[in-house]
């Protein structure tokens, strides 16, 4: 099997490109799932404090025997705590048992409380001080992501946004390379595959290669140059997710399922949610 891959983010910091994300975990749930996870290769562990799971996750990488310099751990500034980045920063990492977290994301733009501005500004602070290695953002449409960056100068390293063969996102996937910010995919999979798995393109793909049909997502996710997190509690789906690393897609391939895109939303639109 080949060696996971990483991604190089515009900051010099880097991280694994397939991680485990955790959520709708609950604590005790998630403890299991990350040691099965670090078992089996996993060295990224994507949270946040909306999750209600980060002392799980801690107690986790506490009790796991993985040194903390081959983690990679992310967690997520919520909309209710736009204003207190820095107290709320706080909170997670006393949870996480942690004295810095690689990656703090904020969770989304709430544009009409009009609050995210100033939380990158705090966030930014927050790097500096050396809590966090890296910042960045979720489910930013591209004149959020303008705004931050001609305001402060900063670019995110990463926009974590909903993205999968049925939202392909791929405008703002190409306006976040051209601007040198990673994308990375949530819900990669659309929530457990539904109306993804059962296209004709995916089923002949997983049968060429004797894989999953998730396992064929998950690989067009990183053939296509994207940070990807699924989610999963159980021990043999987090195996198999990880199970990707003696096969690639080519261009045909990924031409096959580009055709699949629906634009179908699964999750909130940023432009209105959180408000």
């Amino acid at each position: 099997m080949a060696n996971p891959t990483v991604i190089k983010l515009n900051d010099g910091n880097v991280m694994p490109q397939l991680g485990l994300g955790v959520w709708k975990a609950g604590n005790d749930e998630v403890v299991a799932a990350i040691h099965k996870a670090l078992e089996t290769g996993y060295r990224s562990i994507d949270t946040a404090a909306a999750y209600k799971n980060e002392e799980g996750v801690g107690k986790a990488l506490q009790s796991a025997g993985v040194a903390r310099d081959e983690l990679f751990i992310t967690t997520k500034l919520w909309n209710d705590d736009q204003t207190r980045p820095q107290q709320a920063l706080q909170e997670s990492l006393d949870k996480l048992q942690l004295e810095y977290v690689d990656l703090y994301l904020m969770h989304w733009p709430v544009p009409t409380i009009d609050n995210y501005v100033d939380a990158w500004k705090g966030m930014i602070e927050l790097q500096q001080q050396g809590l966090v290695k890296s910042i960045g953002v979720c489910n930013f449409q591209v004149h959020h992501l303008q705004r931050i960056i001609d305001e402060t100068g900063v670019a995110p390293v990463i926009n974590q946004i909903e993205l999968h063969p049925l939202l392909q996102q791929r405008q703002l996937h190409a306006w976040n390379a051209t601007h040198k910010i990673q994308t990375e995919s949530w819900s990669p999979l659309a929530q457990g595959g539904e109306g993804v798995f059962d296209q004709k393109a995916i089923r002949a793909l997983a049968d060429k290669y004797g894989k999953t049909p998730a396992q064929i997502v998950i690989r067009w996710h990183l053939d296509s140059g994207l940070v990807v997190i699924p989610k999963s509690v159980t021990p043999a789906r987090i195996v198999e997710n990880f199970d990707v690393w003696d096969f690639r897609l080519d261009k045909d391939e990924l031409s096959e399922i580009a055709k699949l895109d629906q634009g179908k939303r699964l999750g909130p639109d940023p432009d209105v949610f959180g408000g």
